[in-house]
């Protein structure tokens, strides 16, 4: 665990059923599940070790969705394939391998392969046989079939920009539109799901309870400094204001050259990455916006809500910001 950020996240999911699925060769007792466990204290996380054959695994996890009635599903690699099938539930899915018996071929893992945690079963070895692999293969050829449109918008894909194992960005996009890239590869380690894994499970767990929250508006001169990069604490600041407040980015609008849109969108997936995704609106005049607080470096006296100005003597950093918006308490 990281010592400059929460590794707890009591409130998130407080009360509700999580079913993680787990990926190829690895079990319910794996090291993500425990980290799950104590990154939301107050959820419940169910999972099971999932049989060999897809079918039969296919038909398990049908079966614990039926009696388990979760709230949220996540898949990782091989779970985020079958957690693409579970119809009816908000799911997210971490490196999905959409290509499972082709990725089996391609990285040696046909033979004899141990397990990577202990199963309840006691089983540690199996055997990947040829006709195996086909089971793979006609398993994933079931995914994405019959998608309506309330399906889109209950599932988030996660994808690692280095992940050397799988790489179904592409293909995901062609069937649902919250594709988000995350600073990482194949594996959900502790950075991945601090950073990138907790701020979408909010945004879910508010769309299901229909909270709302406080709106802060980020100007884009209070993000960068003369060479581009994040200002000191940026990050900080960003992921505490995201536990109470729904933040977003404005950057300028363009009049004539839309390059500088694409330039804004790419900088914010680049240094705020997934807590940003579709959280950046462009805009000239503030006034037009709606929101609780502005923070700029410049004065914006149209502002309809309260300005922090950054440089100031108030707030001469991002650290006297966060100081600020502790104290409100979300308000």
């Amino acid at each position: 665990m990281e010592n400059n950020f929460k590794t707890e996240f009591p409130e998130l999911m407080a009360g509700k059923k999580i079913l993680y699925v787990h990926g190829f060769a690895s079990s319910g007792q794996s090291g993500t599940v425990t980290l799950l466990r104590q990154l939301m204290p107050q959820a419940t996380v169910v999972a099971p070790d999932l049989p060999l054959e897809p079918e039969e695994a296919l038909k398990l996890l049908d079966e614990v969705t039926k009696s388990e009635k979760p709230d949220l599903i996540i898949g990782s690699s091989m779970g985020g394939m079958y957690a693409e099938q579970l119809r009816g539930f908000d799911r997210i899915l971490i490196n999905p391998a959409f290509q499972m018996g082709d990725t089996m071929s391609k990285h040696g893992m046909v033979g004899k392969n141990v397990y990577q945690n202990p199963r309840r079963d006691g089983v540690q070895e199996f055997i990947v046989t040829k006709a195996l692999v086909k089971e793979y293969v006609a398993a994933t050829e079931r995914c994405f079939n019959g998608i309506d449109d309330d399906e889109r918008k209950r599932v988030y894909g996660l994808f690692g920009d280095k992940d050397p194992v799988v790489n179904t960005y592409d293909l995901f996009r062609e069937h649902y539109p919250q594709a988000i890239h995350f600073h990482g590869e194949h594996r959900l380690v502790d950075h991945v799901a601090i950073h990138y894994l907790i701020p979408v499970i909010r945004w879910i767990d508010d769309a299901q309870e229909g909270r709302e929250r406080s709106t802060v508006l980020i100007a884009a001169d209070a993000l960068a400094d003369s060479y581009g990069k994040p200002v000191a604490s940026l990050h900080k600041a960003y992921e505490t204001l995201l536990e109470t407040y729904d933040v977003l980015v404005v950057a300028p609008a363009p009049t004539d050259d839309h390059a500088q849109i694409t330039q804004w969108q790419d900088w914010v997936e680049e240094y705020l990455n997934a807590p940003a995704f579709n959280r950046v609106i462009f805009a000239n005049q503030l006034k037009l916006l709606y929101a609780d607080y502005l923070i700029s470096r410049s004065e914006h006296p149209e502002f309809m809500g309260t300005t922090l100005q950054l440089g100031s003597p108030d707030f001469k950093t991002w650290e006297e910001v966060i100081t600020f918006f502790s104290r409100l308490g979300g308000q």
